[in-house]
């Protein structure tokens, strides 16, 4: 449905517990469909890249008793957005039917007569608590579990807890947003007739890079509290459960937990290492420092290149080397336009590193050569062995590449012909957020990908010393020659990736933190 229909509808989607990745299949499609996106504070912002470019975002969220919209006025707006005919996806977070209000706003729909659907969410109510290491539910320990809500006034004339009931009744309480009201839950359960002893769980912004987990018992657990100064949001678990989580704790393990580490790559190829980061722990924080762009003078002189290779009976050139997977793609985009791959018929294939391998193989290309490390010295030398004396090679490149390499083929007696396939630029954005998180000590570690990132993230943070940096900052790079780079620049470079791709430097990174 979209919005030029004349009927609109509201999808009332659980968002999940924070975690992007345990937002459901339907959830994004939900997202992807809308018109408007009506969302709450605890919805990762993340669920809102899969949204059209055009979608209308209206943010809702509620904070620590701070409203930015009442709960009646939520009702209203989702009515008169249903009633003008858009798709509506109304994001909450964890399950919007547990004590998320869901039902409310359902009912107001219903009122207005607007179309809706309910789309369940993983509550955090088990699956923060799994994320910690605690089942709500364990054989032996307990067989039935209470999702609370937190947040009833202390003050109101009558509790609509049954504080009697559930005190002893049930194995393990879980209570939602109830740390302000931690001392009157506490008091309640003890004075029906729970165990001091009983051990208790908070867990702090659940599922994502920034849990934090903190325990003891009925007895102790609001001093404690306090003395950590631990603040919402979190939820509570009360039972015997939670003493699982000594042998169960898995999250807060991985071996960058919590670690915020610079991404330099473009934003166009930093997923794949983005993604990575996230799996071993770590807070990704995005600076691209690079933008890759066509040339400036036009694809002319690729274009004839190419040309030479398709155009004539006998291959111009024996070799091509690409030096990167940016050149391997602009490269081919230009040869499609005029031929194919079966124009490449006799023409020998360089790949300098198992990315720009992996590149060409995606093709259905095997390279011919992939040096085992990326120096010229070695380059040449694997080359030679091939026979590439007088041979004719062709290297399309970035602009801005170093010229050691086609310097040294050439005076190894290969003609070279180097040509510009794309040029990097410098991304600024950002720039100023940079200098402060690195100035506030708020980076652990700093990875460079490529020379050209490390070159444009010093020339971005011009007039930074960084001299300054804390010691305990890391400083990561893929290979030996962006390393040689840093150096070159001041940078003091703690760790070189044995294997010059991604999972190379996340595996050099996770086995300096201790993995």
């Amino acid at each position: 449905m979209t919005a030029g229909d004349l009927k609109g509808k509201v999808y009332l989607v659980g968002a999940g517990p924070g975690d992007p990745g345990l937002f459901t299949l339907k959830g994004v499609r939900c997202v992807r469909e809308a018109d408007t996106i009506v969302y709450d504070y605890l919805a990762s912002k993340e669920l809102l890249a899969h949204a059209r470019p055009d979608v209308e975002l209206i943010y809702v969220g509620k904070k620590g008793g701070n409203h930015t919209m009442q709960q009646e006025d939520i009702n209203r707006l989702l009515a008169e957005l249903g009633s003008a005919g858009k798709v509506v996806t109304r994001l909450k977070g964890g399950d919007s039917f547990i004590f998320g209000r869901g039902g409310e706003e359902a009912l107001a729909l219903r009122e207005a007569g607007v179309d809706f659907e309910v789309v369940p969410g993983i509550s955090s109510a088990y699956a923060v608590p799994a994320y910690a290491g605690i089942p709500v539910t364990h054989r032996g320990l307990t067989t039935d579990v209470a999702f609370i809500t937190g947040h009833e006034d202390p003050a109101k004339a009558e509790s609509t807890i049954k504080w009697d009931r559930i005190s002893t009744g049930v194995g393990t309480l879980v209570f939602l947003m109830g740390v302000r009201n931690l001392p009157y839950i506490v008091e309640n359960l003890v004075a029906n007739g729970r165990s001091p002893e009983t051990p208790v769980a908070l867990i702090r912004w659940g599922t994502t890079e920034r849990q934090e987990t903190l325990t003891g018992t009925l007895s102790n657990i609001v001093e404690l509290v306090k003395e950590r100064r631990f603040k919402a949001p979190a939820i509570t678990i009360v039972g015997e459960v939670v003493s699982l989580r000594e042998q169960l704790h898995w999250f807060e393990d991985r071996p960058l937990f919590g670690r915020k580490v610079v991404v330099t790559r473009s934003r166009a190829q930093a997923s794949d290492l983005v993604e990575a980061l996230r799996q071993a722990g770590a807070v990704p924080v995005e600076f691209p420092t690079i933008r890759v762009a066509p040339p400036a003078d036009g694809y002319a002189a690729l274009d004839a290149a190419v040309e030479k290779v398709v155009a004539v009976a006998e291959p111009a050139y024996e070799w091509i080397v690409f030096t990167s997977v940016n050149g391997v793609d602009h490269f081919f985009a230009r040869l499609e336009r005029i031929g194919d791959v079966r124009a490449l018929k006799g023409v020998r294939l360089g790949a300098i590193g198992p990315a720009t391998a992996a590149a060409l193989e995606a093709r259905g290309l095997k390279p011919d050569f992939v040096p085992p490390e990326y120096r010229a010295e070695s380059v040449v030398e694997g080359l030679l062995d091939l026979g590439v004396k007088g041979s004719r090679v062709l290297i399309p490149r970035a602009r801005e590449a170093r010229e050691v390499l086609p310097e040294k083929l050439a005076g190894a007696g290969a003609r070279v012909e180097v040509v510009t396939a794309y040029e990097t630029m410098l991304d600024d954005a950002g720039a100023s957020d940079m200098k402060h998180m690195l100035s506030a000590g708020e980076i652990d570690i700093i990875t460079f990908t490529s020379s050209s990132t490390v070159k444009n993230f010093v020339a971005l943070l011009d007039g930074f010393d960084f001299s300054l940096l804390p010691a305990s900052v890391t400083i990561a790079c893929i290979g030996p020659v962006t390393a040689d780079t840093a150096r070159e620049l001041g940078l003091k470079v703690d760790i070189v990736a044995d294997e010059y791709t991604i999972p190379g430097l996340v595996k050099a990174l996770t086995g300096d933190a201790g993995a």
